[in-house]
């Protein structure tokens, strides 16, 4: 294995990992709380669902990322591209992004949607504002996707 596929390799693991890990952290600290909250309003459980799988996205986000570092660099499909190391070194690179972003705001996320579920909680009618509080932490998710995907494009 050459140099620049083990970079390649490792901006596809910190594209998944790092989301995934803040993903993971960020749905434990919603399943945590939902949990409380649906053992006394079982009715309650589809909202705190929803509430939950939303700090769940970051982690989708650095597999589609991941799979797109991958697909570029020819490691999917079975055919390797000649790499150079810079070409390893930018796809590592262009990880960056959704692999600190992503792993920062699934765990903020979390924390804004346990909230959310301490609204639902208290005021159910309020749960809306709650998810659109908790969806505004997914922007910059995005924003860390987009980026990623615009950079492994432009290589």
């Amino acid at each position: 294995m050459t140099l620049a596929v083990s970079l390649v390799i490792l901006g596809a693991t910190l594209a998944v990992g790092l989301p995934g890990i803040g993903s993971v952290l960020g749905v434990k600290r919603v399943g945590e709380v939902g949990a409380g909250l649906i053992s006394e309003e079982p009715d309650k459980f589809g909202r705190v669902l929803l509430l939950q799988a939303l700090p769940g996205t970051q982690g989708i986000y650095g597999f589609l990322t991941a799979v797109m570092i991958l697909q570029r660099a020819g490691l999917l499909g079975g055919e390797v591209s000649e790499l150079s190391i810079e070409t390893g070194l930018a796809l590592l690179a262009s990880s960056l992004a959704i692999a600190i972003i992503g792993f920062f705001s699934a765990i903020y996320q979390g924390a804004v949607a346990a909230q959310g579920v301490q609204v639902l909680a208290r005021r159910p009618e309020a749960v809306g504002k709650a998810i659109i509080m908790a969806a505004m932490v997914e922007t910059f998710a995005i924003l860390g996707l987009l980026i990623s995907i615009l950079s492994i494009t432009s290589i």
